[in-house]
C-alpha cells in the first residue's frame, strides 16, 4: 500500500505563546505521521485526536481538520457529474454500488503500454462483479495526450481494445482542476493530498463512492487487483 507522511508543524510552544488551553479548547498537534490504506482509512474521515508532547495527560484534537474531514465526508464520487470522451453529461451517481479505480490517462507516455494493458484486462475480469474503471486523459505532464477527443477514443479503443469509460480531457492540477479531481486529492489523505504527480495516477473508491487508496503512476494496475478483489468482495 502507498504510505503517506506528514511535515512537522510550529512548534507546540509557537502555537500557544505561554497559554494554556482550557478543557473545552481544541488545537492543532504539531508532528504528525501517518499511513494511508484500507485498513485504517476510516481513521482519517474522522480526524485525529492525539496527546500532547508536552503533558500527556491531556488530550488535543485537530479542530479544523475534524471539520473538513467531516464535511469530505459527506460528499462522494457519486455526488459529480462529468463529460465523457463525446462530450455528454454522465452523472457518476450511475457507478453507485460498484467499486472504481479512476485513472488520469495518456497516449504517449512511457507508462502508457503497460497500464492501458493492464487495466484492459482487470476491466474484462471484474466488470461482471461490479468493477468500473474511469479514465480521465490529462495533458498536463510532458504534453504527452495532446489528442482530439475522438483521437484518445480511437487509440485507446482501437490499440488497447479499451472498453471501459473513457471521459473528457481534464486538467488534474493548477487553478482549472476538475472539481472531481479536486475531491479524489482532497480525500486521499485530506490535507496531505497534494498533487497528481504524473500520468496514470490510481484513485481506488468503494461502492459508497469513498476514495480508500491512492497510487503512484508507477504501481500498476494488477499490484491493486488485491486492492480490488477485496472491495469487490465487501
Amino acid at each position: 500500500m502507498a504510505s503517506m507522511t506528514s511535515s512537522s508543524y510550529t512548534p507546540f510552544s509557537g502555537v500557544f505563546n505561554g497559554y494554556r488551553p482550557n478543557s473545552s479548547s481544541t488545537f492543532l498537534v504539531p508532528s504528525l505521521k501517518f499511513s494511508t490504506g484500507l485498513s485504517n482509512f476510516a481513521n482519517l474521515s474522522n480526524g485525529f485526536s492525539l496527546k500532547s508532547p508536552i503533558n500527556p495527560g491531556f488530550l488535543f484534537k485537530s479542530k479544523h481538520f475534524t471539520v473538513n474531514a467531516r464535511a469530505a465526508a459527506e460528499k462522494t464520487v457519486h455526488d459529480f457529474t462529468v463529460k465523457d470522451i463525446d462530450g455528454k453529461d454522465v452523472a457518476l451517481n450511475k457507478f453507485k454500488g460498484k467499486v472504481m479505480l479512476i485513472v488520469n490517462v495518456a497516449s504517449r507516455c512511457g507508462l502508457t503500454s503497460s497500464n492501458y494493458s493492464e487495466l484492459s484486462h482487470l476491466y474484462e475480469k471484474y466488470k461482471s462483479q461490479g468493477f468500473e474503471i474511469l479514465a480521465f486523459p490529462c495533458n498536463q505532464f510532458g504534453g504527452q495526450e495532446p489528442g482530439s477527443n475522438p483521437e484518445i477514443k480511437q487509440f485507446a479503443c482501437t490499440r488497447f481494445k479499451a472498453e471501459f469509460p473513457i471521459f473528457d480531457k481534464v486538467d488534474v492540477n493548477g487553478p482549472s482542476t476538475a472539481p472531481i479531481y479536486d475531491y479524489l486529492k482532497s480525500n486521499a489523505g485530506g490535507f496531505l493530498g497534494g498533487l497528481i504527480k504524473w500520468n496514470f495516477e490510481k484513485f481506488l473508491v468503494d461502492k459508497k463512492g469513498k476514495v480508500v487508496e491512492r497510487y503512484p503512476p508507477t504501481t500498476s494496475p494488477f499490484q491493486i487487483e488485491k486492492d480490488i478483489q477485496k472491495l469487490i468482495a465487501a
